[in-house]
């Protein structure tokens, strides 16, 4: 089953959102409008929450992930990724926060605490250490990420389009 409960919390997905049967959705996970998420991704909110807002799209391969409450951290570390955001292909987010319009590189892995500020292009197999911070409107990439330039007016107008895209294809999906 694609949408699994988990200790009697079931995933919230949104009417227009587009989960595909290769991948798995589980516990306190709320997907908003027109998101979509992609073959053989995971998305476990076993064990702390995962908020996933509107257009944005999970691509394949990619695993989202919590880490736990416990003394030290009553919060624990929950996964927030906001409105218009495209997680590439075979990308890890675990415990970290990603705002509004951002593009989260291929391979890319984002860390405990971790904040991608909106308007982030997020390089290809990029490194985001715990409790980093990426201030928008940069490119940042390598292992560890680091601000390599300003974005041009033509990459910030991908995000929106990217993301606008991958509505159409979800509807296309289901169909």
């Amino acid at each position: 089953m694609t949408i699994r409960s988990f200790k009697g919390v079931t995933p919230k997905i949104g009417k227009s959102a587009y989960v595909d049967e290769a991948a798995v959705v589980i516990g306190d996970v709320e997907l908003g409008e027109d998101a979509s998420i992609w073959p053989m991704c995971s998305i476990r909110g076993d064990v702390n929450l995962i908020r996933i807002g509107a257009r944005t799209n999970i691509q394949d391969g990619s695993v989202i992930h919590v880490t736990h409450r416990f003394g030290e951290l009553p919060e624990g570390h929950p996964v927030r990724i906001g409105n218009d955001v495209t997680v590439g292909h075979k990308v890890t987010l675990h415990g970290c926060t990603v705002e509004d319009l951002c593009l989260i590189g291929m391979g890319s892995s984002v860390l405990d605490g971790a904040i991608i500020r909106s308007k982030v292009l997020l390089g290809a197999g990029s490194l985001v250490p715990e409790g980093k911070v990426l201030e928008g409107g940069y490119l940042w990439l390598g292992r560890p990420a680091k601000k390599m330039r300003e974005l041009t007016e033509q990459e910030l107008k991908w995000f929106e389009y990217s993301a606008k895209h991958y509505v159409t294809l979800k509807n296309d999906y289901m169909k």
